[in-house]
């Protein structure tokens, strides 16, 4: 198998896979991925929030694709996706996403729950992070994983806490019987495989949070799943939990991708629920963190993320996208001891898992990436201009 072809799923093959595209010259597309190939769906499905929300999304993908237009090897996209050598003049993936609302849930991870609290203790400095890990580890005297968010265990557990003067708004939403549940970003700013996403050019402590991205359709219901990069800026979350929007949702800050792959016999909840990540950061100074992490350790199942996320108080009639959070909180120090890991520009991040394949991209500040000019408006013109807008 070439490294290009690593972005797949190992079991492509037999996945459901839906994608879209740029075209030089058209416009975005959306595909699916059949027998190495990409082929355009767009004419039955112009976005793949129409797909989304069919009846059987993975029967409606395989009847569109088998009378779609064949673009050629999708190993020639994935390619061409890599933006620092990318020909424009050729197609190249974009997010799997379109219309959906980007949201997003926060501290589901025991692990991340803890580095949360030392963002809120240092007040956003990455230089006073290893000795209050320390000292919280020593102080908190229990084992956050073996604790269920909202159970009787939590409520004590709270109660402990808050009588020892450590109780915290992360340890709220950790183990609390509410989630964290923000928007990540806006419909159509999501970025692709290949692509550079941006940390803010003010922050000195940022990293990313490789997750699972569960794919609901308008009725709340779990249709597919990918792969995203919630780009984070620890320490402006950690000046104050105020600047979350901030933080989360500036140019290039979420990456998707690099296909959804759609719920059908060969792919369920149960692979999402076991579904191993593995982190992989490359910096231009020679750099490397490695990592790996596991959808079983997240402490609600999710299901009930989705559940607190849409229902009868919160309606996203396009779908949305949910990031599911991450256990992967790198501690590893890069410059000076004691002052724990931060981006830097170049810096490479892949995300990858077995069944969804791989997303990876660059690192840049947001002020230097391509800005984020192709909207809802862009597209709308854009289809109708192709005379492809939904009836």
């Amino acid at each position: 198998m070439t490294k290009e072809l690593n972005v797949l799923p190992r079991d492509a093959v037999r996945a459901a896979l839906l994608g879209r595209v740029w075209l030089p010259g058209v416009g975005p597309a959306v595909i699916a991925v059949r027998q190495g190939k990409a082929i355009d769906i767009s004419d039955k499905f112009p976005l793949s929030a129409l797909l989304l929300n069919e009846a059987e999304p993975a029967k409606a993908l395989a009847t569109a694709a088998a009378k779609g237009r064949d673009l050629g090897p999708i190993a020639a996209i994935i390619d061409n996706s890599e933006e620092a050598r990318r020909d424009e003049a050729e197609p190249f993936l974009l997010a799997p996403v379109d219309l959906q609302a980007i949201k997003a849930c926060g501290v589901t991870f025991a692990a991340s729950l803890l580095e949360r609290v030392i963002e809120e203790r240092t007040k956003g400095d990455p230089r006073a992070a290893d000795a209050i890990r320390n000292k919280l580890m020593a102080e908190l005297g229990l084992d956050l994983t073996a604790i269920k968010p909202g159970s009787e265990a939590a409520r004590k557990a709270k109660e402990m806490l808050t009588a020892r003067g450590l109780w915290s708004q992360y340890l709220e939403v950790g183990i609390g019987p509410d989630a964290e549940v923000f928007t990540k970003s806006q419909p159509m700013s999501a970025l692709g495989h290949g692509a550079t996403v941006g940390i803010h050019p003010a922050s000195q402590w940022s990293n990313p949070e490789p997750e699972v991205v569960l794919v609901v359709n308008a009725g709340g219901h779990l249709v597919g799943a990918t792969l995203g990069n919630d780009v984070n800026l620890r320490d402006f979350e950690g000046r104050s939990a105020l600047l979350l929007g901030r933080g989360k949702d500036n140019n290039g800050s979420c990456s998707i991708g690099p296909f959804i792959r759609l719920i059908d016999k060969s792919f369920g909840l149960e692979d999402i629920r076991k579904a191993d990540l593995a982190l992989e950061i490359a910096g231009a100074d020679g750099f490397r963190l490695e990592a790996v992490s596991s959808m079983s350790r997240i402490s609600r199942d999710p299901l009930d993320l989705i559940a607190q996320t849409m229902g009868n108080t919160h309606q996203y009639p396009d779908g949305m996208v949910l990031f599911t959070g991450t256990m992967f909180a790198p501690t590893k120090d890069r410059d000076r001891p004691g002052e724990g890991f931060t981006h830097k520009p170049g810096d490479r991040v892949a995300i990858s898992s077995d069944k969804l394949g791989t997303l990876a991209n660059t690192v840049h500040h947001a002020d230097r990436i391509a800005p984020w000019d192709f909207g809802i408006i862009a597209l709308m013109r854009n289809l109708a201009s192709r005379q492809l807008l939904p009836h």
